[in-house]
């Protein structure tokens, strides 16, 4: 049986990017690469960590996309919970249909 590939997203704080960023890059038995892009955090768990956030009304933070086969997506996870224990990432996961590039 073929690993269904997925999408791992990962929702940083802005204070934890360059972190995250360099963790990613080490885990090369699994990551690749990935894409990053800037988000904003809304909602009632968010937490607003600077006057600037509070002012603005909410949280600056990076959207970090992974894709990768689902059992190294659960593996790259439990490195997450060890490496980034209390910092409250958020992640999900969703199913890729299909990956390809247009050359």
């Amino acid at each position: 049986m073929i690993d269904q590939l997925v999408c791992l997203t990962l929702i940083v704080p802005h204070r934890l990017r360059d972190e995250v960023f360099d963790h990613l890059a080490e885990q090369s038995d699994l990551v690749s690469g990935f894409t990053a892009t800037q988000g904003s955090g809304h909602g009632t768990e968010v937490r607003l960590h600077t006057a600037a956030e509070r002012v603005k009304g909410h949280a600056d933070q990076t959207v970090v996309q992974v894709v990768l086969p689902g059992r190294e997506a659960g593996r790259l996870i439990d490195r997450l919970r060890v490496s980034f224990a209390g910092t409250k990432l958020v992640y999900w996961t969703t199913p890729v249909m299909e990956l390809g590039s247009i050359d």
